[in-house]
């Protein structure tokens, strides 16, 4: 099913970027003269972030297949009923609408939120949570993912991954260019050869790679905010005991997918150079921040 969704999503991606570029009047951006930059540009922005804008739209139903997460339409249970009365006291403190809220089947003690605005929006916790946490914690974790969509995040690392999609694009192309007119340099025939395609996926590799740094470090700033964002919506002495529970219990594996793992509260600590790649800070320093900021 994931394999599916990822298709579809692609292939809605390739279809509504056709029909644009096609409508612009900037599907050909390569002539026997060179690069059309302006035109290369236009056709790099619309697929970068196509892409981007797509998964945000898409954010919720993806979330809801990939975490087999159960929305709570009728609380069935006590527990189920104080997580929707948290959930909106939280939000109306918040100044949000209420977003729905669901519990997917994980052991590791785990959230995320998703969805395409603040007031179109998913909030879910791991069962393992539920089942550990003290209710004071899970208050305090629902208040962090709160603070997550009252401060636009998904929306704002949409635009960040559009804006760096389309300048991994753009400089491939303006590279593998360069590369492929330098192994042609003295040939008479047009056109452009193998070495340019090549080149324009390896340096896609390359750029992406380099970008996902920075992709990574707003996430990580991101972060600190919504932990602050929790200690205001419920307590700093309750999002410092939460957060103190997950470092205890990081040895318990992570089964969050990967494609959500930015929106989690929780998140595996990458070790050396891969910590440029981690969409968490490392809970010592979170633990440490917030009591800088409850003083």
């Amino acid at each position: 099913m994931r394999i599916l969704l990822f298709l579809a999503t692609n292939l809605a991606v390739i279809l509504i970027a056709s029909i644009t570029l096609s409508v612009l009047g900037v599907d050909h951006y390569l002539s026997g003269t060179g690069l059309n930059l302006q035109s290369l540009l236009i056709f790099c922005a619309v697929f970068g972030f196509a892409g981007s804008f797509i998964s945000l739209f898409m954010s919720k139903f993806m979330a809801k297949m990939a975490t087999k997460t159960q929305i709570i339409q009728q609380p069935r249970t006590a527990e189920e009923r104080w997580l929707l009365e948290t959930v909106a006291e939280l939000s109306q403190k918040a100044g949000i609408k209420m977003p729905e809220v669901g519990i997917f089947p994980a052991q590791q003690s785990n959230a995320f939120a998703t969805g395409w605005n603040k007031n179109d929006a998913l909030v879910a916790v791991s069962a393992g949570l539920m089942q550990r946490f003290r209710p004071e914690e899970i208050k305090a974790v629902l208040a962090h993912e709160i603070g997550h969509v009252a401060n636009g995040d998904m929306v704002t690392l949409a635009l960040i991954q559009g804006v760096v999609n389309t300048f991994v694009m753009f400089f491939a192309r303006i590279a593998a260019y360069a590369v492929d007119s330098f192994l042609k340099r003295g040939e008479s025939q047009g056109g452009h050869g193998i070495g340019y395609f090549i080149t324009v996926f390896v340096f896609e590799i390359i750029f992406g790679i380099l970008a996902s740094i920075i992709v990574s470090w707003f996430s990580r700033k991101r972060e600190y905010r919504a932990d602050e964002a929790g200690a205001l919506l419920a307590s700093p002495a309750a999002m410092i005991a939460a957060l103190q529970r997950l470092k205890a219990e990081q040895g318990i594996p992570d089964q969050m997918p990967d494609q959500l793992m930015a929106f989690g509260i929780n998140s595996h600590l990458k070790q050396g150079l891969m910590e440029l790649f981690s969409t968490h800070p490392p809970l010592d320093d979170r633990i440490a921040a917030l009591q800088r900021f409850g003083r």
